[in-house]
């Protein structure tokens, strides 16, 4: 079987769906080149036949008599990085399950995958393994036959497909005024650190020569053409939407954003004033002439280039002024009308270039590489080794260059050259740049055009247990389980309540807390500072590498530090990014662990704002496996199964694939048989092929995922009975939720890992399985809520495309989970008190 060849782009769209015939791949015009990479075909159509195919297949039968569980491991434990301180046709229906095509009801197929070195090159040796491991067990269990090539969608058009959704949020009228402006934002600052990162890193692994073929097929320069062309497209119409659709909008609601040359001249004198005032003591011209070298730009900064003329020697001189970042983007001249910073500096040039003619200034913003990069196996102190890295950060080569459409061809050119960069890396659009700025704006205290106000409440499990102030965490925590759906549950009454109500407990001997990101006036580091100087033992694993927060991360550790906390920075080479935190009581002659296990960080502020599930569980089997993990981080153990857990960067893959095939034995069986994924992103080739060829036995697949996917459904023969959904709204879904059919016996999970390459390999992540099974079958019905055709949603295709599907079939609009949740969370809430 094999994913068939695009139908060239000349033909009409209708005969690009249909004229490859039955379970061909639909191909959009922006897909051909890739479809065409990842379908085994050069660019005019021809099939290629790539010589790994061979090496596969053989590699494959080698595997084939290899059995589960025999690979011998001889890989020591990996060391502790640690701050030392002050010491279907028939099938019976089952809950969630949807029909089965009466086309797949016959005989499954089987496939099993390639051993590959693509899979694991470039890991340690002990990862390495373990893929292999898993790859030999699947082929042994499922036979020597492969799956196509070209059955992964590439990962970096993915991720720009998940940014253009968040752009056709900011497109959507529908939406409120404001909030289409903060997804404008949005849109822009992901960019932005896709290209800091993304794109920074493909370009340091062609540079150095060790860039490789992707999954999907393309070659990295393909990829990076990629990037770039599909970038400056989204770009374009990022703009389009600001100039055309939301300005003038903001303007008929009377929240005016102008240019300078639009001011009346009261509105001018008001801001001649300002500029005075605020604006020039804090500006720095720099000139650029044999004296004064080019300046260094600094990442995501924006500033004027100048050109000026002496009017004495009639020699033109090229200057740059930065835009100070400590004042605002956009100054208000008068009450809702608001002009960028840098052209009130525009006008205002002569006063830093006195004595000279000023000919002309154009705006300007240049990305760096911001990825970090530490060896720890070389550095005794991980914190020192980062703090230098981040001051290196700052020194990062470019990777993008905005200008203004306007721009003068001698100042462009200049800037291409002092930068050294390429013209393929350069973005012209029309001003004004860097629309970060629009969060601004999308804060003023204007109601009517944001989202209705929603106030979480207390979760439920916790408002049946009273007390004369607040819930009784521990309490409740004795007498059930309780499962956490946050924003709809207030963060603060719960995971920050429990934290706080440990400090504050006599009868609470020991701490230990897991910290990945946190707020800069964390009442978490507060309460684990407070339990720390009360006597108790607290133990913080803090990761100093959570990606932009280096810096804030390193202050808390510090803090930390100083009231007594032991603090510690997991296992080197894997960044510590489970959320966990458990708490040792003593309660008469017996000491009582209380567990909390979630998918987000323990930040009050992204709580509101996130999507994410927890468990607060009084389970003396999680907090067994607490205590074993947190051991693990802390010293020397090499324990890798656990009770209640499945653990990164070992047993969790090998876990999620061994219960998907779990799901093919209960549907050959004939008994019930699904599963049902809930994930920001999935790229990894291992659980991706496991998922096909359950899929292929007949298997509903079901994936709700917020960002990149890297699955084709939908293809005849491999995926048709895979669906892929995402959702994107007001809050960021962030949840990893995992449920599997298990012949009736349904089992859930959920947890901090993605699937990913680096969550599965280089972090150490945690999913706990939900015992309760009231909590099950609400999380397996959240499932099938997202997956729903009645609520809004993206579909996405086989060829890579996402569908927005928004209304129904007589155009009236589909609810939004979200908006349906916050319903169901006020009904309670109301009821609860006329109860």
């Amino acid at each position: 079987m094999s994913i068939p060849r695009p139908v060239p782009a000349s033909l009409p769209s209708s005969a690009r769906t249909q004229g490859a015939g039955a379970g061909a791949l639909p191909v959009s015009p922006a897909a051909d080149g890739v479809a065409a990479a990842a379908a085994g075909a050069d660019q005019s159509g021809a099939p290629v036949a790539p010589a790994r195919t061979v090496k596969r297949a053989a590699a494959a039968k080698k595997a084939a008599p290899a059995k589960r569980g025999t690979a011998k491991r001889t890989a020591a434990a990996p060391a502790t990085r640690t701050v030392t301180t002050k010491q279907t046709a028939t099938r019976k229906a089952s809950p969630g399950s949807r029909p089965v095509p009466a086309e797949r009801a016959a005989e499954p197929q089987s496939g099993a995958p390639a051993v590959s070195s693509a899979l694991t090159r470039g890991l340690a040796p002990e990862v390495a393994e373990q893929r292999a491991n898993a790859a030999a067990a699947t082929a042994a269990d499922h036979g020597p036959e492969e799956l196509p090539e070209g059955r992964f969608l590439d990962r970096e058009r993915s991720w720009l497909a998940f940014n253009e959704r968040v752009l056709e949020l900011a497109e959507d009228p529908n939406i409120p005024l404001l909030e289409r402006a903060k997804f404008l934002a949005i849109f822009a600052s992901n960019l932005d650190e896709f290209f800091m990162v993304r794109v920074a890193g493909l370009k340091r692994r062609i540079a150095t020569g060790v860039a490789q073929r992707s999954a999907s097929g393309l070659q990295p320069r393909e990829v990076l053409d990629l990037i770039w062309r599909r970038s400056r497209e989204l770009m374009a119409r990022h703009a389009a939407t600001f100039q055309h659709e939301v300005l003038p909008d903001l303007a008929g609601e009377g929240i005016e954003l102008v240019r300078w040359s639009e001011l009346v001249d009261k509105d001018q004198s008001r801001l001649h004033t300002l500029f005075r005032q605020q604006v020039f003591p804090v500006l720095t011209p720099l000139a650029v002439d044999p004296a004064h070298p080019f300046p260094y730009i600094s990442g995501l900064s924006l500033n004027l280039a100048v050109v000026v003329r002496n009017p004495v020697s009639g020699h033109k001189h090229f200057a740059r002024v930065k835009v100070p970042q400590s004042l605002p983007r956009f100054l208000e001249a008068s009450p809702q009308r608001y002009v960028p910073l840098e052209d009130v500096m525009g006008a205002h040039l002569e006063e830093l270039f006195p004595g000279m003619e000023v000919l002309a200034h154009h705006a300007f913003r240049v990305t760096r590489n911001e990825d970090l990069e530490v060896e720890e196996d070389d550095t005794e102190n991980i914190l020192k080794a980062l703090e230098k890295e981040l001051m290196r950060r700052r020194f990062g080569p470019p990777v993008r260059l905005e200008v203004e459409e306007s721009i003068d061809p001698y100042i462009l050119d200049l800037l291409i050259r002092e930068l050294n960069i390429t013209e393929a890396e350069v973005f012209p659009l029309p001003g004004p740049l860097d629309l970060t700025g629009l969060f601004g704006i999308a804060d003023l205290d204007r109601p009517e055009l944001k989202y209705p106000k929603f106030v979480a409440g207390t979760a439920r499990g916790l408002t049946d247990v009273e007390s004369a102030s607040q819930p009784d965490i521990f309490a409740a925590m004795r007498e059930r389980d309780v499962l956490l759906h946050h924003p709809y549950d207030s963060f603060s009454t719960s995971v920050q309540a429990f934290l706080e109500q440990a400090a504050a407990d006599p009868h609470v001997l020991a701490i230990k807390q897991t910290l990945y990101r946190t707020s800069g006036d964390s009442p978490i580091v507060d309460a684990l500072t407070d339990a720390a100087e009360s006597g108790k033992q607290v133990l913080v694993l803090v990761e100093i590498k959570a990606r932009f927060d280096e810096q804030a991360n390193i202050k808390w550790a510090r803090k930390l530090e100083e009231a007594g906390c032991h603090v510690v920075y997991g296992l080197i080479g894997l960044k510590t990014h489970c959320k966990l935190s458990l708490v040792v009581r003593q309660e008469g002659d017996t000491l009582r662990r209380y567990s909390h296990v979630g998918t987000g960080n323990y930040h009050p502020k992204t709580a509101r704002l996130y999507e994410d599930l927890g468990l607060l569980t009084a389970d003396q089997q999680v907090g067994a496996d607490l205590s074993d993990l947190f051991n693990r981080l802390s010293g020397y153990s090499r324990r890798e199964s656990y009770r209640r857990l499945l653990t990164a960067p070992r047993g969790l893959r090998d876990g999620l694939i061994s219960r998907i095939n779990g799901e093919i034995a209960h549907r050959k069986a004939g008994r019930p048989a699904y599963v049902k994924l809930k994930v920001n992103s999935i790229v990894d080739e291992q659980l991706i092929d496991a998922l096909y060829r359950a899929s292929q036995a007949g298997v509903p697949v079901d994936v709700w995922v917020r960002g990149i996917c890297a699955i084709r459904p939908g293809v005849a023969g491999l995926s048709e009975n895979i669906r892929v959904r995402s959702i994107l709204g007001r809050f960021l879904e962030h949840s990893r939720v995992f449920v599997f059919g298990n012949g009736g016996d349904q089992e859930v999970w959920f947890g901090s890992a993605d699937m990913m390459h680096r969550n599965l390999d280089r972090r150490i992540e945690a999913l706990v399985r939900v015992a309760d099974p009231a909590h099950r079958a609400e999380l397996s019905g959240l499932l099938d809520l997202g997956m729903s055709d009645e609520t809004q949603s993206w579909h996405l295709g086989a060829d890579g495309s996402w569908a927005r599907h928004s209304q129904d079939a007589d155009g009236r609009p589909l609810r939004h989970i979200q908006d349906l949740l916050i319903e169901s969370r006020r009904r309670h809430r109301s009821s609860a008190g006329t109860r």
